[in-house]
């Protein structure tokens, strides 16, 4: 697993709340290798790979979520912690919890407009 890939299971909100969540992602881990569906799914999930610009980039000016949307983000330690501080920078959110393993982590953030 490289240092960058990384897992976000969204539930909660429509395609467009999810589609803002891997908007604000893109400029820290570059545009994803899956994307959400545009369906009526109740859990979308979407893949980074890539390097993107960097720990400090993301989107800051993403448009606000239609309603509460639950993110777990997954993957090495380095890009959980990127995952959660750009999430943060872009929404207001809440920290739902973390486990660690060997050597990946998951993170589960609530986040709202």
């Amino acid at each position: 697993m490289s240092d960058t890939q990384l897992t976000v299971t969204l539930s909660g909100g429509d395609a467009d709340d999810a589609r803002a969540v891997v908007g604000a992602l893109e400029g820290t881990f570059g545009p994803p290798q899956e994307r959400p569906s545009d369906t009526d799914a109740t859990v979308r999930v979407a893949t980074f790979g890539g390097e993107g610009q960097g720990p400090g980039a993301g989107r800051t000016d993403t448009r606000p979520l239609s309603e509460p949307v639950t993110v777990t983000v997954q993957g090495t330690p380095e890009a959980v912690r990127r995952a959660s501080d750009t999430l943060s920078r872009s929404f207001t959110a809440r920290d739902e919890g973390a486990a660690a393993g060997d050597q990946e982590q998951e993170r589960q953030l609530l986040l709202e407009s």
